[in-house]
């Protein structure tokens, strides 16, 4: 089967979230600098990132399929936390996150052409109170690195999870019910039944 759509995330959880949904896309790399600006709001920064990625996208791909890209922050106190430079700075970043409430934002965008269309959503976490020895064995699992907010919320972090108000895809990478409805308005659609 023919790919219905360039998907330009590196994400193996989009990746992953994208095919158990019965989508068939063509990957596409592109790169953009996704340092924060200072005094960014965590918000902003994740709607510039993707505008910046959907550019960068467009830009290379063909004009024959529309193109997917999407970023996932955690966001603490109006500020992305991005993703933690070692295993010290995902300790320092979880206890931040110990007992306390953040948001995991998700913007995803699609464009084909001049067209452009994006959903995003806002999910709120609340953390368990986490003690040292708990961060410091997570941390040692390696599973923090490379992870927005220094968690997987589908790995061990699940543990850590008092609530949860929004998409829990979304807080995997890709909120999936609603990346269906924006592809859909590209006229793409899951195959099989």
């Amino acid at each position: 089967m023919n790919a219905a759509f360039y998907l330009a995330s590196q994400s193996p959880r989009r990746h992953e979230l994208l095919t158990l949904a019965s989508l068939r896309f063509e990957p596409l790399s592109v790169s953009v600098d996704e340092t924060p600006r200072p005094r960014e709001a965590g918000l902003d920064y994740v709607r510039r990132v993707v505008d910046e990625k959907l550019d960068a996208a467009l830009k290379i791909a063909p004009d024959e399929m529309p193109v997917l890209v999407a970023d996932t922050e955690v966001i603490f106190n109006g500020r992305a936390l991005g993703k933690p430079r070692d295993a010290a700075h995902a300790e320092r970043i979880l206890e931040q996150l110990s007992g306390e409430t953040h948001s995991v934002v998700t913007r995803v965008a699609v464009g084909l052409g001049t067209r452009r269309d994006h959903v995003e959503t806002t999910t709120d976490i609340t953390f368990a109170p986490l003690t040292y020895a708990q961060i410091q064995r997570y941390c040692a699992s390696g599973e923090p690195l490379g992870k927005a907010g220094a968690y997987a919320i589908q790995g061990a972090a699940a543990g850590f999870v008092l609530r949860l108000s929004g998409s829990l895809t979304g807080v995997i990478g890709l909120p999936v019910a609603e990346t269906l409805e924006l592809l859909s308005r590209f006229d793409v659609k899951p195959v099989g039944p």
